[in-house]
């Protein structure tokens, strides 16, 4: 009896014990929504708080990002800005520097030539790479400029452009024993497209359309200012043809010079000069000009040497203004500018010279003038959509 009761008694406690356990867990699990709930406003809270922060981060990396666009873009102007500025300082440098020479041999023309019997023309050549030569040296000398010294596999390297400048010169002469000079103004500026052709045939720059209209333009003005004076002979012809090709052969194998044989611009004019009075020297003396030169006193004087001096000083000039604007601009453009040298060579020899311009050189320094417009706007265009493409990409 005693056992059935406590069994009894034992019951209902453990039932009660049980009550108070559910409630109790009912208990922890309210607490536990309650902090759940009150954290998630928090949480929220905190997100949205943190949120600008994470706008401005993204708003920022895409700042820097546009910020970093546009440094490229203005660094690519700059760089646009500096390589034009330097192809047109050396297309200037180079037409001053040629208009001069010119000027400078005109003035010992007309002051000695009728002093002299026959002429001396290849010998001033040699005398004037001479003054380059010693001018070079003296700049190497004075640590204003740095090049090699002479090694004989670099002058056969570049032999081969002296080569073209004497062929050149000698088909020159030769092309105006046998033709008038409106003539020869009219096949130089075949010379310019033969120049153009070689240039896209080997180095593959293609000329524009507008450019071929301006080699059209030039060309047309030449054959009408020259179209009195259009007479031509076999042997004339056979001259010109060649000294249209030497003298564009010699514009592109100093192209190619330029960029193949590892050389300061200073090297090259060293180079350029010495070989010219290697070549030129012999056939000068083989012409009887150095014996000339000796046996006429009259042209011994500080007159004539001071000029002969001052024009070699040009020339070192020139040689490297040549070489500096066929490497920046190309042999095309460095065609166009010799062509177009005509024009203040006309103007300077009137003003300084008396020379007499006709209404047919008027006429063609018109055209000239349109033509080199028309050249320039041409280039000037190409660059324009080149950046632009270079933009976009």
């Amino acid at each position: 009896m005693m056992s059935a009761t406590n069994k009894k008694s034992e019951t209902p406690s453990s039932d009660a014990e049980k009550r108070r356990i559910n409630a109790k867990s009912n208990i922890e699990r309210l607490d536990s929504t309650e902090s759940n709930d009150l954290e998630q406003p928090l949480l929220e809270a905190s997100s949205s708080s943190n949120s600008p922060t994470s706008d401005s981060s993204s708003n920022g990396s895409g700042s820097t990002t546009s910020s970093n666009i546009s440094k490229g873009a203005i660094q690519n102007v700059k760089e646009e800005v500096v390589k034009n500025g330097l192809v047109i300082g050396a297309c200037v440098f180079y037409s001053f520097c040629s208009v001069s020479m010119v000027l400078a041999n005109k003035s010992l023309a007309s002051s000695y030539n009728h002093l002299i019997e026959g002429d001396l023309n290849i010998l001033l050549v040699v005398i004037q790479a001479i003054v380059a030569v010693l001018a070079v040296e003296l700049c190497k000398a004075l640590k204003w400029v740095e090049y090699p010294s002479f090694s004989m596999a670099t002058a056969k390297e570049w032999a081969p452009v002296n080569i073209c400048f004497c062929l050149m010169l000698f088909t020159g002469m030769a092309s105006l024993q046998y033709n008038s000079v409106p003539m020869v103004t009219v096949f130089k500026n075949l010379t310019n497209i033969c120049t153009c052709a070689g240039d896209w045939w080997f180095f593959g720059n293609v000329p524009e359309r507008l450019v071929i209209l301006a080699f059209g333009i030039m060309l047309a003005g030449a054959m009408a200012a020259a179209w009195k004076d259009i007479t031509i002979s076999v042997t004339g012809f056979f001259w010109m043809m060649l000294n249209c090709l030497t003298s564009a052969g010699y514009v592109l194998y100093m192209k190619f010079a330029t960029k193949s044989v590892k050389l300061s611009k200073f090297g090259m004019v060293f180079y350029n000069n010495l070989l010219c009075m290697v070549f030129l020297l012999p056939v000068a003396a083989y012409m009887g000009q150095v014996k000339v030169f000796f046996s006429t006193e009259a042209i011994h004087t500080t007159d004539y040497f001071g000029k002969n001096f001052f024009a070699g000083l040009v020339g070192f000039l020139l040689n490297f203004a040549s070489l500096n604007c066929v490497s920046l601009a190309g042999a095309t453009t460095y065609a166009i500018i010799g062509s177009l040298n005509k024009i203040p060579l006309a103007v300077f020899g009137y003003f300084i010279f008396d020379s007499i311009i006709t209404n047919d050189t008027w006429f063609f320094i018109a055209v000239s003038m349109c033509g080199g417009f028309l050249y320039s706007y041409a280039k000037l265009k190409t660059a324009t959509s080149r950046k632009d493409v270079s933009g976009k990409k």
